[in-house]
């Protein structure tokens, strides 16, 4: 196995380039091959059927409203609250343990807590339905 020891310190670069870019560059040929292929049909003069037109527009990205903001801060605080659980229940395994953990579970608690609060000065209101 002489060699492959270099495999392991470079693992975790190779996974952010399999999970970060790899998708990336694939979604980015198929925007350039539906771009191909609709200039094609409009050279040839044939009209855009509206689903075509629906599915390029559905990934535009809009501005975060309150709704989707105190939605977000809630998941982060639901995460900080389970990390917290793992807190406390490390701390009867190890009770050195429990304080680390419980910092590390402050960072998404005020992340969470971060967009909570943005979501009150969000200009962006929810459309009621």
């Amino acid at each position: 196995m002489a060699g492959f020891e270099i495999l392991i310190p470079l693992a975790p670069f190779v996974m952010v380039i399999a999970i970060v870019v790899v998708p990336a560059w694939l979604k980015s040929r198929e925007r350039r091959e539906m771009q191909a292929t609709l200039r094609t049909a409009i050279e040839k003069g044939q009209p855009l059927p509206p689903e075509i037109i629906d599915a390029m527009t559905k990934n535009v990205k809009v501005a975060p409203t309150s709704l989707s903001d105190i939605r977000t801060g809630i998941i982060w605080v639901a995460v900080a609250a389970g990390v917290g659980v793992l807190a406390f229940m490390a701390g009867f395994e190890d009770v050195d343990a429990f304080h680390p953990i419980l910092g590390v579970a402050a960072i998404p608690g005020i992340i969470g807590l971060a967009y909570i609060a943005l979501s009150f000065f969000n200009p962006n209101k929810a459309k009621q339905p």
